[in-house]
């Protein structure tokens, strides 16, 4: 048995966190590794974390321009290491692998960083991870692996698609309505559904502006799925009111904030649509679309290519609102070819995803690094 210690800083929950649970609910899929999770700050990751039966260990908050908070979190990670025998440390994002990193390497394991954005490796966290001396990146899809290995040109580099699972639930008409009357939704209208972090990049904007061109057809309403959680999230969910406001179509818009029932709202939904303006690494949310049977809308960039093909869905060029608004003006129309592309989606979704050969996957991933014996002992930074 492998056992392996995954870290997270746990003060914000977005794909990253909404990956690492999915991790702790399946992993009896795969008895060969014993999975465990440390965390820095107390929040929801923390919380579905524990709700999903997984070891969760308390770092304790770290703030980087507090240098002793660093060394005592450190100073934790090196002896619950020792303690629970760790065999393989993975650090989620460049920030934990910057902090800790070197620390766990100190402890004479293998440090693998998951890299789950797609950039070039120039951010100064990025450049500090890099100088901890990871054994391995693991990206989550081509994409991400191919903008990541110019600066890590020196470090073995693995794609693993998230493990996503199909739902446990099969929701009725009566569900479906029910979601839509909760957001004053009528029952026959086309649900254009958005759900991501309230970030710039995700393309909320665009998708208004696409949809402020169809305006005059009167089938369609927008749910934009997610919450602001930090102030510059709070400043722009702001930003999105008023450009709905001004675009006219206010009426037409909810902003349903951030959700537990994802996967409800997704089954009451009728089309997905999040046109990113910046590459997707990933992304989680087409998957979940794709399980839920409805077709997936999005930017011909990044990451979606690999998810989203002519069988599930329809992609645009990015920045394109004209583009856009006739994909989704088509779709809104054709009701049969909604069906078509989403009754795709599930196969396609599985093809990617499937928890129990992903995990298996990441399995032979971590058993090549722990017998590649690349790891040596280095002084805590």
């Amino acid at each position: 048995m492998t056992r392996v210690l995954h870290i997270g800083s746990g003060n914000l929950y977005g794909g990253v966190e909404t990956f690492m649970v999915t991790l702790a609910r399946y992993r009896g899929s795969c008895p060969a590794l014993e999975q465990q999770f440390a965390v820095c700050f107390e929040g929801r990751l923390k919380r579905e974390l524990l709700v999903a039966g997984a070891t969760v260990h308390d770092l304790g908050e770290v703030r980087v321009r507090q240098p002793l908070s660093i060394w005592k979190a450190r100073k934790r990670l090196f002896e619950l290491i020792e303690d629970n025998q760790i065999d393989v440390v993975i650090c989620h994002m460049a920030w934990t692998q910057a902090l800790f990193g070197s620390a766990a390497r100190a402890s004479r394991v293998p440090v693998a960083m998951w890299q789950h954005m797609a950039s070039n490796g120039r951010h100064w966290l990025e450049l500090l991870a890099r100088w901890s001396g990871p054994d391995l990146v693991i990206c989550n899809s081509e994409y991400s692996a191919r903008e990541f290995r110019g600066s890590f040109s020196s470090i073995p580099i693995e794609v693993v698609h998230y493990p996503v699972a199909a739902p446990t639930i099969s929701y009725s008409q009566v569900d479906h309505d029910a979601a839509r009357s909760e957001f004053t939704t009528p029952t026959d209208a086309v649900v254009v559904v958005h759900s991501s972090r309230m970030q710039e990049w995700k393309g909320h904007r665009l998708l208004m502006q696409a949809a402020s061109r169809i305006k005059s057809n009167s089938q369609w309403i927008l749910w934009f799925v997610g919450g602001a959680q930090r102030e510059l999230e709070q400043s722009y969910l702001a930003s999105l009111r008023t450009t709905a406001a001004e675009l006219g179509i206010e009426d037409r818009v909810r902003f349903l904030g951030q959700r537990n029932d994802v996967e409800r709202l997704l089954a009451a939904s009728d089309i997905h649509c999040q046109p990113n303006i910046s590459p997707e690494p990933f992304g989680i949310t087409f998957i979940e679309a794709l399980y839920a049977g409805i077709p997936v809308v999005t930017t011909r960039i990044g990451g979606g290519i690999e998810i989203v093909n002519d069988s599930c869905g329809v992609m645009v060029p990015p920045d394109d609102p004209n583009a856009l608004a006739a994909a989704l003006e088509r779709l809104i129309a054709d009701g049969e070819r909604r069906r078509q592309l989403g009754s795709a989606g599930p196969a396609r979704a599985r093809e990617l995803c499937d928890p129990v050969r992903q995990m298996d996957l990441l399995r032979m991933t971590l058993l090549n690094l722990c017998g590649s014996g690349r790891t040596v002992a280095s002084p805590a930074r």
